[in-house]
């Protein structure tokens, strides 16, 4: 790249921005970061709500420029800096078209059972329920069975190697388990996830939240 971009990472640690932060680690990317005190309501204050309208954690800007939603921010990273670290697949390849789908199946797709078991189990105590709990577990079970049948065949989600697909998709997996979801019942997903945990980048973001 002709023009390396001024980058400002804000975050806060142990949240929707911890993958995020792990990537930047991971692509070796040169960036600032500013801390958002979610607990202190930083993420509503009218400065921040200008960048980010969702009033959340991540936000990323590039010269300026906000982005948000951790989705969004991990995709362009890849694109932009994966691509030339062998991290991402080029451009109109298949890899490109498989990475896309289960970055998003990740965030969209298991993120929905996700949330449906969170919110049965640790949100408002007037929403949690035992059998919504058990059904956000047994769809979040035969989802996790068709990443076991990939991970079974291939050691990596995109083959052969790592990618920012492992990365991505190992970030949504991991805080399912923290939650409850029986990733211990899906041996290749178990192991290819503490293969991912295990790389420099993610547990230098593990010992910033500590």
């Amino acid at each position: 790249m002709s023009h390396s971009p001024a980058i400002v990472l804000y975050w806060h640690p142990l949240s929707s921005a911890t993958p995020v932060a792990a990537a930047l680690a991971e692509l070796r990317v040169p960036h600032e970061r500013v801390k958002v005190d979610i607990r202190a309501g930083e993420q509503h204050r009218p400065a921040y709500l200008a960048l980010n309208p969702n009033g959340k954690v991540p936000t990323l800007t590039v010269d300026g420029a906000p982005m948000f939603e951790a989705l969004a921010i991990q995709l362009w990273l890849a694109d932009t800096y994966g691509v030339a670290q062998g991290l991402w697949p080029a451009a109109g390849t298949p890899q490109r078209l498989q990475a896309l789908s289960w970055c998003t199946w990740a965030y969209v797709t298991y993120g929905a059972a996700i949330v449906r078991l969170q919110v049965a189990t640790v949100g408002d105590e007037a929403l949690r329920h035992a059998a919504h709990a058990d059904a956000a577990r047994a769809v979040l079970d035969g989802l996790l069975g068709l990443l076991d049948a990939r991970l079974a065949a291939q050691p990596w989600m995109l083959g052969d190697t790592y990618s920012m697909a492992d990365l991505l998709v190992a970030s949504v997996v991991g805080y399912s388990a923290f939650l409850g979801a029986p990733v211990g019942g899906h041996a290749h997903v178990q192991a290819w996830l503490a293969r991912v945990q295990a790389r420099p980048a993610m547990q230098v973001e593990q010992a910033a939240a500590a």
